[in-house]
């Protein structure tokens, strides 16, 4: 190794997870050089200022601390394989939407056209880390295109999951539960998972390092997010049971989560799970179990996928079901895009499932989010929905993006919270029902207000999950 660095890093893919694991690397390892590289000179050119391309909070401050140091972004793909000694495959790797498999595999082409492209430039040996979430035996194949080299070269692989959650992305990085690192159980394939253990070992403890073999760390990453969405499905069903009923769900998570063998996590109900994770990792699995003839493990896995459609889909009907069964020409503020606080991410977001029932229920729709843009709100919608502008004629009119949630909610028949935006909870809810259409209806798909005091107010509100004080009153 030259030029006075201890490791060169090179991680193709600028996104939400290249961008701020090298930036925390980076950070936390001065010796070592890190470059960030992307086929998107759009991209590269954002991480060069002070405009990113992803919000994350505490994201910004750590890039200006290392940027130009020993953190950097560049398009010269092929300068920066060929310096590095170690290269990070961090590319998307979305969920097939045509051929074998379709709505349920992963589609690994960019980390094979990666590999290839490691192939293609090198000219010494390099450790080549899986960070993309891949279905299990990827580095099978990854291996094999690069073991295709003529060089005499060595490209030992080794799978690095991410288990960051978006929002919280950088102090799951500062603070890791674990770092999880698989490769071969022979000698390059241990001395390359030392390697990257040495560059953790810089601020994760020793013991929350775990070294496995390649299969275990690929299949690692679907199941903890398997388990994770799966609590959220399940306190989602119980939520539908609490309105049949009359039982509260926050007093049902509550009870539950406070038995230590269950836990309090994930057990807060929502519209749904959303992220570029949960379904398309779900998804992942299901396809592997059917793969291998596991028809009921796949069964079982699937319904977590079902249960979360079903509880976007049972949203949007109360909304139609409680306003008199239609919104035709009635606007509806949505408070909320993104699939989750602290960030702009809109993948999978279930806001985006309500706005196009509503679309197709004619009403007349504002939404406001503090991060997310018109633009990154359509393309998702195209991409998942099919929804666009040549198959769906006035969009434009009837779905506006408002500057300002008081200017989403000015004159509107409903207001509905689908994100958990924490300057929801404070604003002027007694300006908004004066400016509302009466009778104001309000829909908490968050479970993030004051329900009592809002009724207090006139609004008429309605929870996930929470009883409806107008529908039991024998007690």
């Amino acid at each position: 190794m030259s030029d006075d660095w201890d490791l060169k890093i090179c991680c193709m893919g600028a996104g939400y997870v290249g961008g701020p694991t090298m930036a925390v690397i980076a950070k936390q390892c001065p010796k070592i050089r890190v470059c960030v590289v992307d086929l998107s000179q759009k991209q590269i050119d954002a991480w060069n200022t002070d405009e990113l391309p992803i919000y994350e909070p505490g994201l910004l401050e750590v890039v200006q601390v290392c940027r130009g140091k020993n953190l950097f972004f560049s398009t010269d793909i092929d300068a920066e394989i060929q310096k590095a000694d170690v290269v990070f495959i961090s590319v998307n790797t979305p969920t097939k939407t045509q051929g074998i498999g379709a709505g349920r595999a992963a589609n690994i082409k960019n980390c094979e056209l990666c590999a290839r492209k490691i192939v293609e430039v090198s000219t010494t040996n390099k450790i080549v880390v899986e960070k993309s979430t891949v279905p299990v035996r990827t580095a099978q194949a990854i291996t094999r295109v690069l073991k295709s080299n003529e060089k005499g070269l060595e490209f030992p692989v080794l799978s690095n999951p991410e288990f960051l959650a978006e929002g919280t992305a950088m102090a799951d990085l500062m603070n890791p539960d674990r770092v999880l690192i698989g490769g071969q159980q022979n000698e390059a394939g241990l001395k390359a998972a030392q390697t990257l253990v040495s560059v953790y070992a810089n601020w994760v403890p020793r013991e929350q390092i775990l070294t496995t073999n390649l299969w275990s760390s690929e299949l690692s990453k679907l199941v903890a997010n398997a388990f994770l969405a799966q609590r959220v499905s399940s306190i989602n069903s119980i939520s539908a049971l609490c309105e049949a009923t009359g039982a509260d769900v926050l007093e049902i998570s509550r009870a539950v989560g406070m038995d230590a063998r269950i836990g309090n996590r994930f057990l807060q109900p929502s519209v749904g799970f959303g992220g570029s994770c949960f379904q398309k990792d779900i998804l992942n699995l299901v396809y592997l179990c059917e793969t291998y003839g596991l028809d009921e493990c796949a069964t079982y896995w699937n319904q977590v996928i079902l249960m979360n459609d079903y509880q976007k889909k049972r949203f949007s009907e109360k909304i139609v079901a409680k306003m008199f069964n239609t919104v035709t020409g009635k606007k509806i503020a949505l408070m909320g895009y993104a699939f989750k606080k602290d960030t702009g991410d809109v993948r999978e977001t279930p806001s985006m499932f309500v706005l196009r029932d509503l679309i197709q229920e004619q009403a007349k729709i504002f939404v406001y989010d503090p991060q997310v843009s018109r633009e990154d709100m359509w393309s998702e919608m195209d991409y998942t929905c099919g929804v666009n502008h040549q198959n769906t004629p006035g969009l434009d009119d009837a779905v506006v993006t408002a500057t300002d949630p008081y200017q989403a909610c000015d004159g509107a028949h409903a207001m509905a919270i689908l994100t958990e935006w924490d300057e929801f909870k404070t604003l002027d809810f007694d300006r908004i029902y004066k400016s509302m259409a009466k009778p104001a209806f309000l829909f908490d798909g968050r479970n993030l207000l004051d329900h009592e005091k809002l009724r207090d107010m006139g609004f008429e509100v309605h929870a996930i999950g929470k009883p409806d004080p107008t529908a039991f009153t024998d007690l």
